[in-house]
């Protein structure tokens, strides 16, 4: 019996294209401004601090000054990369969005009246995505079908793994207290797929626009509303 749900968010309860299009760029064209406006604040500057780790390049050593971190940021940004301090800081820029309502995250109308229906079930639902937690929290919190935190129990992102390592899984379940199979994952991708089944989750792929099936033969769902839970 699934007791607990596991979503991806890009590609799964909302669009690639929106994270890709809007989010991506919004923070890009921000991060020279807002890295100097909060550069005494110790949130941003411990991120910051992590970008020049990552580089191996303190500024107590008189390089990776700030222009250079915006530089590393930009690039990272471009190439997708999964860094946890990039994430962490396009969370802190995209809040300010979302706050003056300049930002709004697409969610497929879909999504939210089934995560409704499990949490009335009592089903655990919970996110894991490359996305920080603080964006994960946002996202959800200023979406297009309103403030759904209030259906999730948790939240996990790149803290607790790679998201195509089945050892991620394992740190899922044991922080949710389920047995792997009681907790059924969502996502568009194989490899994360592959990752869960291998922990001994049950494991859905959800085939929105643009999505290849995958070729293990996993389940697959046009979107939520095709999802039940009692066949897993």
């Amino acid at each position: 019996m699934i007791r607990a749900i596991v979503t991806d968010v890009e590609g799964t309860t909302s669009s690639l294209s929106y994270v890709r299009d809007t989010l991506f760029p919004y923070a890009r064209e921000r991060l020279g401004q807002e890295l100097r406006i909060h550069a005494d604040d110790p949130e941003w500057r411990e991120q910051v601090d992590a970008v020049r780790a990552e580089l191996g390049r303190s500024e107590s050593d008189g390089g990776a000054g700030l222009d250079e971190v915006v530089e590393t940021l930009a690039d990272w940004i471009d190439a997708d990369r999964k860094a946890t301090p990039l994430k962490a800081l396009q969370g802190l820029i995209w809040e300010a969005g979302y706050r003056r309502g300049e930002l709004r995250a697409h969610m497929y109308p879909d999504v939210a009246g089934v995560m409704r229906s499990w949490h009335d079930q009592r089903i655990g639902i919970y996110c894991y995505s490359s996305g920080s937690i603080h964006a994960q929290r946002l996202f959800f919190g200023f979406s297009e079908a309103g403030d759904l935190t209030e259906l999730f129990s948790g939240y996990f992102d790149t803290t607790t793994g790679p998201k195509q390592e089945e050892e991620s899984y394992r740190t899922i379940a044991q922080a949710i207290g389920c047995a792997p199979r009681e907790i059924l994952f969502l996502s568009d991708i194989e490899g994360e797929l592959n990752a869960a089944s291998a922990a001994g989750f049950a494991v859905c792929q959800v085939l929105r626009e643009g999505v290849t099936p995958n070729t293990r033969g996993y389940a697959t769902v046009p979107d939520f509303t095709h999802i039940d839970i009692t066949a897993f």
